[in-house]
């Protein structure tokens, strides 16, 4: 069963999926929707889970650095309600602090810059959130 990673932020949800025995992340896609409008996008997400035949769906949570939930996580939390609704796929959240800086850092790295990594970032943080999903899962995620 593969596995889905969303990263959601005000204007884009990047995306990554796992491989089908649920070991490996990768970057999918950056969703941008801006404009859009809610449906959509849950359109568009669902679209990928049937694609991808999804099992299950993993969502960055934002918590602030102590812990705390803030208004951020409730709008996370709001968010991967509804995108259980419209796939019918159990949603699970991670801790996602500091995924996107680390997503920064590692396209620093290898060189990406300017408007490319606006167009990745989110891609890229969303399969930090799955990888560690997928290690705490120690291989279990699959089942």
């Amino acid at each position: 069963m593969r596995v889905l990673a969303l990263d959601p932020g005000s204007r884009r949800v990047g995306v990554a999926v796992s491989d089908p025995t649920g070991v490996f992340a990768q970057p999918l896609e950056t969703l941008n929707h801006r404009g859009l409008g809610d449906r959509r996008l849950l359109e568009q997400i669902a679209n990928r889970v049937r694609e991808l035949e999804i099992g299950r769906i993993v969502i960055g949570l934002p918590l602030h650095m102590d812990g705390r939930r803030g208004p951020e996580a409730e709008k996370a939390e709001r968010f991967g309600a509804r995108v259980a609704e419209q796939t019918r796929v159990p949603v699970e959240f991670i801790d996602e602090r500091w995924t996107t800086q680390e997503a920064l850092r590692s396209l620093s790295q290898i060189g990406v810059r300017g408007k490319r990594v606006k167009q990745k970032v989110d891609a890229v943080a969303a399969s930090l959130i799955l990888r560690t999903y997928l290690e705490r899962c120690g291989g279990g995620c699959s089942t």
